[in-house]
């Protein structure tokens, strides 16, 4: 069941906060940062039709919510879908690219400024790999976990092996989680697009 405006509310403003600060989400948090104008009673009540329908999940009873696959495809497809309807390529640049392969790098670059994520490129014919975001992405709190760190370098590691099999189409796909057809990388969420 697709949840209603103040649910969808609600689990953006979870997500956000577990973006923030990779840590479970209460509703005494929800309650404090936003003015949903609902008492705290029906905040908790809402998290938990978003727990039921698979959106939120709890780790342990006494713990907040954090996001599910589910929720997070949700944000995307819905939440986000205005910035980038606004969003336009023009913006990035000041003057016309010819090249390809400085057009790759600038466009890298762009990405992880804006995203504040890490952004590997790939050109296939050339192919050579750029990687732009390492500075941010390392100030991610997950990167405190030993074994998240270890399975995100296992993945970067084995990734130029895994795009020769990466079949990308064309348009921007966004993968996430256990959607993601890279096999080491299913802790991950992946957005690709064919140039």
């Amino acid at each position: 069941m697709e949840p209603v405006k103040r649910q969808k509310e609600i689990l953006n403003s979870v997500i956000e906060e577990y973006i923030n600060l990779a840590q479970p989400v209460s509703s005494k948090l929800l309650e404090k940062k936003y003015d949903f104008g609902i008492c705290p009673a029906t905040i908790r009540i809402e998290m938990q039709k978003l727990t039921d329908n698979g959106y939120l999940c709890q780790p342990h009873t006494s713990a907040g919510r954090t996001p599910t696959d589910k929720g997070y495809r949700f944000f995307v497809d819905n939440l986000l879908e205005k910035e980038l309807n606004s969003f336009e390529m023009g913006d990035w640049f000041n003057d016309e690219i010819e090249d390809n392969i400085k057009f790759i790098q600038v466009l890298t670059k762009n990405l992880a400024q804006i995203s504040g994520a890490l952004v590997l490129s790939y050109l296939e014919k050339e192919k050579v790999f750029w990687r732009e975001g390492w500075e941010e992405i390392l100030k991610e709190p997950e990167f405190g976990e030993k074994d998240f760190a270890v399975n995100f370098a296992e993945f970067l590691e084995n990734f130029e092996n895994d795009i020769e099999n990466f079949k990308i189409n064309s348009g921007i796909k966004i993968y996430i989680g256990k959607e993601n057809p890279l096999k080491r990388a299913k802790d991950f969420s992946l957005i690709s697009s064919r140039c």
